[in-house]
């Protein structure tokens, strides 16, 4: 008994943490681009106890049905959450600087400070971009994310664009090209755009920032987890947004289920401690 009750507590301290994946999917329905996750479970250790054979115990049916024994369990884990990537619906905005992608496992790349102040590239699906005056050059302004990161081109360089454009253009490629008041078109860069071929293996930041480990240290070549978008094959869509693809009705449901399950574990171990109360009772 103590053992099982055991495995249910290890069982409900995992419901609290996929009851975490739903509460964050639902608080993060209006995140430009956010991606949906999913938790798995796997079991924690399992023991197998077998019965004696026929040859040992002549009672034993060798025509038996069921097998020689039972599989007792410890509970269970989550042994991972995955991101949905499926694309968002697409939010027509009118901003020059707001950008959509069409491909639902491409994203911007962004510059962002890792720990130590290391600089190191991220990578977002948010495309509300704006434009930040730049203090070291007054002719030029900056493009930059929400949380005030630089937007990358292909280069790996922060894009900047002419100070006093009366339009931006930005391509299905992500090219950009600037109109200024004089109908002049200057040239402002590409956007880096990036395919992650294994979106589970991106590590949350915060203001939809995701960084990706070393994928040496996890036995995979740089191409197996991301490559970079060909020049012609971006997906681009101006003066759009990409709203988030969590299913409102989809995560009610799992969220009244995992409450109905974390009530029904809770309940059996109380049962078990009233059990063993009156077991100990007894033998007083």
């Amino acid at each position: 008994m103590k053992l099982q009750m055991t495995a249910t507590a290890a069982t409900l301290g995992q419901i609290q943490q996929e009851l975490a994946t739903v509460a964050n999917n639902l608080a993060n329905v209006g995140t430009t681009g956010f991606k949906n996750r999913t938790a798995t479970f796997n079991d924690l250790l399992v023991q197998q106890m077998n019965n004696i054979g026929a040859k040992d115990d002549p009672l034993d049916q060798s025509n038996r049905l069921t097998p020689a024994g039972i599989r007792r369990g410890s509970g269970s884990r989550v042994g991972d959450t995955q991101p949905d990537m499926a694309l968002g619906p697409l939010k027509e905005t009118g901003n020059a600087l707001d950008l959509a992608l069409t491909d639902d496992h491409q994203f911007f790349e962004v510059g962002y400070t890792g720990p130590g102040g290391r600089p190191v590239t991220a990578y977002t699906r948010d495309g509300s971009f704006h434009a930040q005056p730049d203090p070291q050059n007054p002719n030029q302004v900056r493009l930059v994310t929400q949380s005030g990161q630089s937007v990358l081109d292909r280069g790996g360089r922060p894009i900047v664009l002419p100070a006093g454009s009366k339009e931006i253009q930005i391509d299905r490629q992500g090219v950009i090209t600037a109109i200024m008041p004089n109908d002049r078109r200057v040239a402002a860069g590409q956007l880096g755009l990036v395919t992650v071929n294994r979106p589970q293996l991106l590590e949350n930041q915060g203001d939809n920032l995701y960084i990706l480990p070393n994928p040496a240290q996890l036995g995979l070549g740089a191409n197996q987890v991301l490559q970079p978008v060909a020049t012609n094959a971006g997906s681009i869509e101006q003066g759009k947004l990409e709203n988030s693809n969590v299913d409102i009705t989809k995560e009610m449901v799992s969220l009244v289920n995992l409450e109905h399950n974390y009530q029904l574990n809770a309940r059996s171990i109380t049962m078990g401690d009233q059990m063993a109360g009156l077991v100990n009772g007894l033998l007083r």
